[in-house]
């Protein structure tokens, strides 16, 4: 009878209060059976078998086999009940888990550290943001996915506990072992945090366990080396400490862990480590909170518990004082045998050990343990580094970020056409990530000094300076101030520029700071993570809006809660394919499919890439500027584009025109060009010149006749190896046109004559007559003319015309071997011969650009006009340059741009939407966007090297079969 009523009592509530728990370790639905494998575990369990439950030691999968063996005897003759994992492998875990599972008679209670993941005691396995980073999100579902994720490599492991959440409240920024491993210092955010992630850990069948109660948030002192003192009344610990126990026991919490504490005002034994006392475990965390889950001591060899007592009698004082499981004891052994010596003497009632091995054990059966299965090492830190976890890792990072401080809302970055920027980097860990992406938004030096006076005459030429300050992300206990040389120069270049700080640390960091007065902006990003840093530069251009809000205050100026929301001004982002409903394992293809070009000899090498919805997920290089191998191909690297210039230079000029009523799509070659007025061309149309429909040649071999027939050179006639007042159009290295042969160019496109039927014929004549017209009606060259209407203002950096003029050669990739025209490498000019003649300047040829500059641009386009927080023209225009015309006469083309086939064969892999649009070009490249998908396609390479014979890129389909795989790897889910 006595054994029913304590069954009872433990299922279901044991009432002292209206505050009780339900007992948070019964399987509701299965609770019969669960009852009755307990009371048949337990009724068939010796004395010593009961005792050993309650221990659980910790072992190092990476120890060596005299230590792993020792975990053996522990099971063999103290019958312990559990085990906790520390650092190590997750391969050489798995093995040591389940040797010992074998060895046990009863299944074991597995747990872990892992706070931030698996990452906190195991190599090779994945590490979410500290807590910290976590308290600065506003959406509580995001902290939950993370609990459930890290839940989910627990499990994978074999895993049944995860000592987590930490629910200390750190109201004290010299805490020397919370810190980050807290949520923050606001009771109420604090406690949301935790509870979200304990309901994530919980739904996938992880015992949560909140930590370190009574309160381990405001000291300054480290437990492991001694006993904290926690200096409050009860009504304070109440009110702060203890609120967010209250609210996770509400809720279901599983398990505990008592911290060893010296809490004077809820303990009145002087320095009595609160682990230890009756009056805090069981009074108070059974009693007053109605705690009904497994109560964990934590490591009994602390020096905060073990300078109290000898080995074994700290156990038992722990386990008289109402712990369940006594973690980490210095010597199982003794206080197994004095525990046992204990019971038989009455000093540990069977009432007693009844409650603590029941608990126990009931938590094995809600964990499965009734059923254990081995755990599979196979794949496993595959499945522990997933792509889904690179995902989650972003979305937690972005809604993180925090800015405290915003001047005249200098964040995001708007101008990128009149202003220079500098970055700086202080801290002792690197910002080369956060450089990186800077760069992908505009031009950003990284200025570099030895002294204070040096980094002020350097930065004085710079209207914005970003100052990174980088310390270590190795883990949350790490350095995170300034030093004392930091602190003078950052206040002195805050005082002569205007300076956003990007604190990549701990935000206690800002407190070394006596002033923020000079700076105009400050953003907190919590941690020094490469997503950290990439997402950051994000937010200061735009492509990113700050969400977060400080978890912790800052002084005065900066309270808890503090954050500036900013706005979207719609750049590109870079993140993962998975964000975007795409396959990061199917995009793997277009790797494949790169190599087969390489291996094929089709090309030397190529920049990839693709966006969706404004993200760019996938950029990668592959081989080298030529084939000798020397240059590989790099993310800055300049290729020739050739005819993608028709629409990443003339065709948006144009556009401009159009949006501003000044030219139309009937508007006549007569009416733009006054030497067109009486020629054959003179009633041809914007629209049919620019859709390819308009009777004009395909091209004019310009470049032909000023070949010496006889040496089979360029003729002395024209060319010149040096610049002079005759000869100053430069074609290539030491070859001058003269300079009166552009106009005869001009007019032989004027007389030439029309083709005899009206058909479609793709032709490069209309980009000269437009470049022509372009430059007449703004007076200035059309070199200059997109550099200040699109791509200075875009941060198109590496797109331009005359690359040798901005660029090293290095930087640069060849187009040719050229042994009919230039009789030399074709390497910083136009490979297209006519551009070339045009002094590198052409409406049809000519940009040298990258893969993302050229995706910067599509995007544009995408998004109907609009960029940057800039729009450029409106989507009125856009739908009227991206419609076929004259779909029903076989002529596929929009206005400037390409459109997809009409039949069988074209550009595009047949699997993109009538909508999409794009262009090849002559030296291998291609570039595609799609609306329907908000998909942007980049193929840039010079397969015109060594020779323009090479076709085998175009006979193979490569750029189109990589379309295709790009498609595929679209989650049709999403």
């Amino acid at each position: 009878m006595y054994r029913i009523v304590v069954s009872l009592c433990f299922m279901v509530v044991c009432a002292t209060s209206l505050s009780q728990q339900l007992n948070p370790l019964i399987v509701e639905h299965d609770l019969a059976r669960q009852q009755k494998w307990v009371d048949s575990i337990y009724g068939n369990m010796s004395l010593q078998e009961k005792v050993g439950q309650l221990f659980m030691p910790v072992i190092f999968s990476s120890d060596s086999k005299k230590k792993t063996d020792q975990i053996k005897d522990l099971i063999a003759n103290q019958y312990i009940g559990g085990l906790i994992f520390s650092k190590g492998g997750p391969k050489q875990q798995i093995k040591l888990n389940n040797e010992y599972q074998e060895l046990s008679n009863i299944p074991m209670l597995m747990a872990m550290d892992a706070e931030w993941g698996l990452a906190m005691r195991l190599d090779s396995t994945y590490a979410y943001p500290w807590n910290m980073t976590l308290g600065a999100i506003t959406d509580n579902k995001i902290v939950e996915k993370v609990g459930r994720r890290i839940g989910e490599q627990t499990r994978r492991m074999g895993m049944n506990i995860n000592f987590a959440p930490v629910v200390d409240i750190n109201t004290n920024p010299a805490n020397p072992i919370i810190g980050n491993r807290s949520f923050g210092e606001d009771k109420y955010n604090v406690a949301e945090k935790s509870l979200a992630f304990m309901k994530g850990l919980q739904s996938v069948g992880v015992l949560a366990n909140a930590k370190h109660f009574p309160g381990h948030g405001d000291t300054d002192q480290d437990s492991h080396k001694t006993l904290p003192t926690i200096n409050f009344s009860k009504a304070r610990i109440d009110s702060i400490e203890l609120y967010p126990y209250k609210r996770l026991i509400r809720e279901g919490l599983s398990s505990v862990m008592v911290a060893h504490l010296n809490v004077p005002s809820l303990e009145d034994r002087h320095n009595f480590p609160s682990s230890l006392s009756e009056n805090i475990v069981t009074n108070l965390l059974k009693g007053k909170l109605g705690f009904n889950g497994l109560v964990f001591t934590d490591a009994l060899n602390m020096k905060g518990a073990s300078d109290y007592k000898e080995p074994g009698g700290i156990d038992l004082a722990a386990f008289l004082a109402g712990n369940d499981v006594l973690l980490i004891s210095e010597d199982i052994p003794k206080a197994h045998a004095l525990m046992v010596n204990a019971y038989r003497e009455g000093v540990i009632t069977e009432e007693r050990l009844l409650h603590s091995v029941k608990k126990i054990l009931f938590a094995k059966y809600k964990v499965g343990l009734n059923k254990y299965i081995p755990v599979n090492p196979a794949f496993v830190v595959q499945d522990l580094n997933s792509v889904y976890d690179d995902v989650l890792y972003e979305e937690v990072m972005e809604n993180a970020l925090t800015v405290i401080k915003n001047e005249e809302e200098l964040l995001p970055l708007r101008d990128l056409k009149d202003n220079k920027f500098a970055y700086v980097n202080f801290g002792n860990d690197s910002g080369a990530d956060f450089l990186d992406q800077l760069q992908k938004y505009t031009k950003v030096d990284w200025v570099k000094a030895n002294s204070l006076d040096d980094y002020i005459q350097k930065l004085k030429f710079y209207d914005y300076v970003i100052i990174g300050f980088h310390k270590s992300n190795e883990g949350p206990w790490k350095d995170y101030e300034f030093t004392e040389k930091e602190l003078v120069w950052l206040y002195e270049i805050a005082r002569l520029n205007k300076v956003i700080l990007d604190v990549f640390a701990r935000p206690y960091a800002m407190l070394d700071l006596k002033t923020t007065t000079n700076f105009e902006g400050i953003i907190i990003s919590y941690q020094n993570s490469k997503v950290s840093q990439e997402l950051s530069a994000q937010l200061i251009f735009g492509a990113r809006s700050a969400k977060g809000r400080l978890p912790v205050s800052l002084g005065e100026d900066f309270p808890v809660g503090t954050g500036v929301d900013t706005e979207n001004l719609k750049r590109l982002q870079y993140g993962s394919p998975e964000s975007v409903g795409m396959s990061t394992y199917r995009l793997k293809k277009i790797d494949s499919l790169a190599r087969v070009g390489l291996w094929g000899n089709m090309m030397p090498g190529a920049q990839i890439l693709v966006a969706r919805k404004g993200k760019v997920i996938y950029s990668k290089n592959f081989g080298y500027h030529t084939q000798n191998r020397k240059n590989s191909v790099k993310d800055n690297d300049l290729y020739d584009v050739a005819s993608l210039t028709k629409i990443l230079s003339t065709t948006p000029l144009v556009m401009e025109l159009f949006d501003r009523d000044i030219i139309t799509m009937d508007s006549q070659l007569g009416e733009l060009l006054p030497e067109y007025k009486n020629s054959n061309k003179a009633h041809i149309t914007l629209r049919d010149m620019l859709s390819h429909y308009a009777r004009l040649k395909a091209w004019i071999p310009f470049y032909s006749a000023t070949i010496d027939s006889v040496t089979k050179r360029p003729a002395s006639k024209y060319y010149s190896e040096k610049s002079n007042s005759d000869f100053n159009i430069k074609v290539a290295d030491d070859l001058y046109l003269r300079k009166d042969y552009k106009d005869s160019i001009y007019e032989q496109i004027r007389v030439s004559e029309l083709r005899s039927r009206l058909s479609y014929k793709y032709s490069d004549l209309p980009y000269y007559i437009m470049k022509k017209y372009l430059e007449e009606f703004y007076g200035t060259p059309l070199d200059e003319l997109i550099q200040t209407h699109l791509y200075q203002s875009l941060g198109a950096n590496y797109t331009t015309y005359l690359p040798l003029s901005k660029f090293s050669k290095v930087d640069i990739v060849p187009t040719e071997e050229d042994n009919y025209f230039r009789m030399q490498k074709v390497h910083g000019y136009v490979h297209d011969q006519g551009a070339a003649m045009m002094g590198g300047v052409g409406g049809h040829a000519g940009i040298f650009s990258n893969a993302n500059d050229v995706a910067k641009i599509m995007q544009l386009y995408l998004w109907d006009g609009f960029y940057g927080g800039t729009r450029y023209f409106s989507p009125e225009t856009m739908q009227a340059f991206n419609t076929c015309y004259y779909c029903e006469d076989n002529v596929r083309r929009g206005v400037g741009f390409d459109k997809p086939q009409l039949g069988e064969s074209g550009p595009t892999c047949g699997c993109v939407s009538m909508t999409s649009f794009g262009h090849s070009g002559f030296t291998g490249t291609f570039t595609w966007a799609d609306p329907e998908q908000e998909l942007v396609y980049v193929f840039l390479s010079n397969r015109t090297y060594p020779s323009a014979d090479n076709r085998k890129i175009i006979g193979s389909n490569l750029r189109s079969n990589i379309q295709e795989a790009i498609y595929e790897a679209i989650n049709t889910l999403n």
